[in-house]
């Protein structure tokens, strides 16, 4: 049986599924559920001066018939007393004294950073998160995503909280600068034993075309909203991966952002993550979504030889670099398997209206043909085809070296000849 346990920055986990900080961990009685169902940890629903949200406050983006497959919310921290969540920290981590709880934060003043911060380890906390990441209302107030997007505040502000702290200090990231690293590397500097990344995306989800008003609506006026949900996983996964590639960077990582899977889970862990984070999923299905992500990763773990979740953390990090380094030499012509081909064209529409020019219609059959002298291997027709395994994308031997951008420009080495250019 594989060991699911795992370890993020002296936080220890019986699994890496833990809930985000979010409206799935507003409360004691909401995590109780949540760890029963089978999740792993939880990052309890920012503190701080409690606040008044607004109504409404969520809304969603529908994506191919995908209800919510992108999410916004406007929602602020917690707005319900210190002391009522502080007690039900307590009660909770009474209950589930095994499932670490993690508690968000979020203050502005060093002595008010003291105080929080002894009141949730007191209370019972096993680590806290950093809250520099909100990107709505609390940066504003010079919170949240304010002091996620200045590496010498985030250093500043991380210090503190080290420094009063006895549990490990988690620091939670905001994606809405143009290079995640400088930040990462400030919560090092500020001696935090992890981050975790990423937060909402500022956004407008939409406008309502009929009042003129974007969504959600707050009476006749919105604002801009933190985007989130399955739609944001890649942005995420790059961010992850480009902290996880960086020779200096040494802390570990709890990857947030789309994940509403197994599988979406095992891409964090390979890019680097040694938890995961969920929050859109489980407002969107419930807390039950733990069970399938838990089987998944026990059988993804058992068909792949791992015992234990650090040895997949990174593992596809030495395949994930610039482009220039990419082997230009490699080549791949698409090749349609006619015993599945259903006849409906849309490689040929998508390959001469979006790509090379290089998959015609045949009169007489409903198989298209590819002319692989034309043909870049761009993925595309695989991409539109629906039917699985119809189109394949399959390397061809053109007797060249491997050559990248990079080699050609300082060592000389040739690249073939393009293809695809009419």
């Amino acid at each position: 049986m594989p060991d699911l346990r795992t370890n993020t920055g002296g936080i220890h986990s019986p699994n890496p599924f833990w809930l985000a900080s979010a409206p799935p961990a507003n409360s004691g009685l909401q995590i109780q559920r949540a760890f029963e169902a089978g999740w792993g940890g939880a990052v309890w629903k920012t503190l701080g001066i409690p606040i008044q949200n607004v109504s409404s406050r969520f809304g969603a983006h529908t994506i191919g018939g995908v209800r919510g497959a992108g999410f916004s919310n406007i929602e602020l921290i917690t707005d319900r007393s210190l002391d009522i969540n502080l007690r039900e920290i307590t009660e909770t981590k009474r209950l589930f004294p095994k499932h670490p709880i993690i508690v968000s934060l979020m203050v502005e003043t060093e002595s008010e950073w003291r105080d929080i911060i002894k009141r949730s380890i007191d209370a019972g906390a096993d680590g806290l998160e950093l809250n520099f990441g909100c990107p709505h209302g609390m940066c504003e107030r010079g919170m949240g995503s304010a002091v996620g997007q200045e590496p010498t505040v985030n250093e500043r502000i991380t210090g503190w909280a080290v420094k009063h702290s006895s549990v490990p200090v988690l620091v939670k990231l905001t994606p809405n600068v143009s290079n995640i690293v400088p930040h990462g590397m400030a919560a090092q500097r500020g001696g935090a034993h992890g981050v975790s990344l990423i937060n909402t995306i500022k956004s407008i989800i939409a406008v309502d075309i009929d009042r003129f008003v974007p969504e959600p609506r707050v009476g006749s006026m919105s604002t801009n909203g933190g985007y989130c949900g399955a739609a944001v996983k890649p942005i995420a996964l790059h961010m992850v991966a480009a902290l996880a590639r960086e020779r200096d960077f040494k802390l570990p990582i709890s990857g947030i952002g789309g994940i509403c899977n197994w599988r979406d889970a095992v891409e964090f862990i390979l890019l680097g993550a040694s938890t995961v984070q969920v929050c859109t999923e489980v407002m969107l299905r419930g807390y039950g979504v733990v069970e399938d992500m838990i089987d998944g990763l026990e059988q993804y773990m058992r068909t792949h030889d791992f015992s234990t979740i650090d040895q997949m953390v990174g593992k596809a990090v030495p395949a994930c670099g610039e482009w220039g380094e990419l082997d230009l030499n490699y080549e791949t012509v698409a090749k349609i398997d006619a015993s599945k081909c259903i006849g409906c064209q849309l490689c040929v529409a998508a390959c001469h209206d979006g790509a090379h020019q290089c998959i015609h219609p045949v009169e007489g059959t409903r198989v298209p043909t590819v002319d692989e002298s034309e043909c870049v291997g761009c993925n595309l027709c695989q991409i539109v085809c629906p039917v699985e395994g119809c189109i394949e994308l399959v390397q061809v031997d053109n007797g060249q070296a491997r050559a990248s951008w990079n080699e050609h420009m300082t060592e000389g080495k040739p690249i073939r000849p393009k293809k695809g250019a009419h």
